[in-house]
C-alpha cells in the first residue's frame, strides 16, 4: 500500500503551495514514492481520533503501515532516509545536509512564521504595525547570512538534497516581498527549486485541491 499524509480540505494558502504537506509531497515525488492522500477539514483535525496522531490537530501526517509520523520536517527526514535521491552518500555530506534541514525549520523559518502570524492573526493588535520592522530585521538578517552562503552556488552543499527542499519551502513564504528581491541569488534558488519536475508535480497535486474544490462549490 502507499503511504497516506494528511492535507487542507480547504487551504488557506488557496492553492499558493504554502502549506506543509506541500512538502512532504515534494519529498515523495522527488524519490518517485507513489503515496495517497486523505483530505481533512478543520473540524476534523480537531478531533480526538486525529489528535490521537497529531497531538496539535495539524496537518500533514503520514502513516505507512503502522508507523505513524507528524511534523513535516520529520516525515520528509524519514522519506530521504527510505529512499536514495534527496541524502548524499557520503557520510560527512549526508551530515551537512541533515544540518541544513535543521536550519531551514529551526534558524531561517522561525521569523518568517512570525511574519505570517503577525499579519493573519495580530492585526487588530495596538502593537501590530510597531512589530513588523522588528520581525522584518530578523527576517533580512537571516536572508543575508543565507544569501553569503550560497553565493553564486545552484544548491546549498553540492547537489540539490533535503536540507534545499525544506529551505525553499520556507523561502516560498516570502514570495511578492520585496525581503526576497533583495537578493537575486536567493529568489534564483527559489526559481531554480521550483522548475524541478517533482516541484511541479507536488504543486499541481496541491493546487487541484484548491481548484476542484471551487469548482464543486461553483465559485
Amino acid at each position: 500500500m502507499n503511504p497516506i499524509i494528511t492535507a487542507f480540505e480547504s487551504s488557506p494558502d488557496k492553492g499558493r503551495g504554502l502549506a506543509r504537506d506541500m512538502r512532504v509531497r515534494w519529498a515523495l515525488e522527488e524519490v518517485g514514492q507513489p503515496y495517497d492522500v486523505r483530505l481533512l477539514s478543520f473540524s476534523e483535525m480537531k478531533e480526538p481520533a486525529y489528535r490521537a496522531i497529531q497531538p496539535f490537530g495539524q496537518i500533514p501526517t503520514y502513516q505507512d503501515g503502522t508507523l505513524t509520523l507528524f511534523e513535516s520536517g520529520a516525515i520528509v527526514f524519514h522519506i530521504a532516509e527510505q529512499h536514495p535521491g534527496l541524502l548524499p552518500v557520503n557520510p560527512q555530506a549526508r551530515a551537512r545536509a541533515i544540518s541544513w534541514m535543521f536550519a531551514a525549520l529551526n534558524t531561517v523559518e522561525p521569523p518568517i512564521g512570525e511574519r505570517g502570524i503577525n499579519a493573519l492573526l495580530e492585526r487588530d493588535k495596538s502593537w501590530h504595525e510597531q512589530r513588523v520592522p522588528l520581525i522584518e530585521e530578523r527576517i533580512r538578517s537571516r536572508l543575508s547570512e543565507l544569501s553569503a552562503h550560497l553565493g553564486p552556488a545552484d544548491w546549498l552543499d553540492g547537489e540539490f538534497s533535503a536540507g534545499d527542499l525544506l529551505m525553499v519551502a520556507v523561502l516560498m513564504r516570502l514570495k511578492g516581498s520585496k525581503m526576497l528581491d533583495e537578493h537575486p541569488n536567493l529568489s534564483a534558488y527559489v526559481a531554480r527549486s521550483e522548475s524541478r519536475p517533482a516541484f511541479q508535480r507536488a504543486f499541481a497535486a496541491q493546487l487541484a485541491v484548491f481548484t476542484n474544490r471551487n469548482a464543486h462549490l461553483g465559485t
